[in-house]
């Protein structure tokens, strides 16, 4: 059977928060963990990916009696965008340091810029004791280009095909992911991101911020998946605060995603990417106004399984 398992592994935004008040929902910033097939598909790097990490070794650990007879560790990372919280979980990434491991990093390349370059920039060179180069792991990092689509093979291959030369019906039993860059995300934009896998589909929306009337391509983009994971880090009342307003911020309110998921005609929607001013207190107020009596709505929470 050809499902997809969605694991979340940190639903915050902006900064983590480890205090005792945001257990229930979880206090670490973006990671998606998704297994389609026999490929496993990580979607962001913040610090929920320390965990999914931990897990992985211990996996690896007990498959064997050595490194060599031990199950290496395959992974996709997708980033939807370079902003610390969606990649300062990465260096403490524990499979990075298993010699065996393979990680292929796919995200956008800065203007003029290598997206290796840049994350050696920000996560390695300056701030941190190891170097890119001098990481053990088969550790590639891979610039995505827009309007090309990645394809994952059974056999672990891995290869990019321009959008204009797809044809579905070439790859029933491959793993088809393919973004969308919205601009609406302070300063270079975010990938919105659709993993496409035995006719079911999920689309992960983070870091974006919603147009009057809903953002059509986007829309287009995202029509009819199965679950759609959508930016909610702010309230209306806090979106459009006298004080400090949030407008232009990049992010999105729970309402713009009820109504992207609406016109989008999903099956379920997810909201995340929660702001860390939100307790459990305020979440739990929120979920049940907005997921009362509605089944198709679903609040992330770090270790919730989705599989479709």
């Amino acid at each position: 059977m050809q499902e997809i398992k969605v694991k979340f592994r940190g639903v915050r935004g902006s900064h983590p928060v480890p205090h005792q008040s945001f257990l229930k929902y979880g206090g670490n910033t973006s990671c998606v963990e998704v297994q389609a097939g026999n490929h496993l598909i990580i979607l962001d790097a913040g610090t929920g990916i320390i965990d999914l990490g931990r897990d992985l070794q211990k996996e690896h650990i007990l498959s064997g009696t050595d490194l060599y007879s031990r199950k290496p560790v395959n992974a996709t990372l997708i980033l939807s965008h370079l902003h610390q919280d969606h990649i300062q979980g990465l260096q403490f990434f524990a499979p990075l340091f298993i010699p065996t491991t393979t990680l292929d990093i796919y995200g956008l390349p800065y203007p003029e810029k290598p997206l290796k370059d840049t994350l050696s920039d920000v996560l390695f060179e300056k701030v941190f004791p190891v170097s890119i180069d001098e990481i053990p792991s088969n550790f590639d990092i891979h610039d995505f280009q827009l309007k090309h689509i990645l394809i994952l093979k059974p056999n672990g291959m891995k290869e990019f095909i321009k959008a204009s030369d797809f044809n579905k019906e070439d790859h029933a039993e491959d793993v088809i992911i393919s973004i969308h860059k919205t601009t609406a995300h302070p300063k270079n934009g975010s990938l919105c991101i659709k993993i496409e896998f035995g006719g079911k589909k999920i689309v992960y929306a983070t870091d974006k911020e919603s147009y009057i009337g809903c953002d059509k391509k986007f829309i287009e983009f995202a029509h009819s998946a199965d679950i759609l994971i959508h930016d909610a880090q702010y309230t209306h009342q806090d979106y459009i605060s006298p004080i400090l307003p949030k407008q232009g911020f990049g992010h999105s309110t729970f309402n713009m995603a009820i109504e992207t998921a609406k016109f989008a005609k999903t099956k379920k929607l997810v909201f995340f990417h929660f702001d860390p001013n939100y307790d459990d207190g305020i979440l739990d107020m929120l979920e049940k106004e907005f997921c009362a009596n509605q089944n198709e709505f679903e609040f992330a929470k770090e270790n919730l399984e989705i599989i479709i």
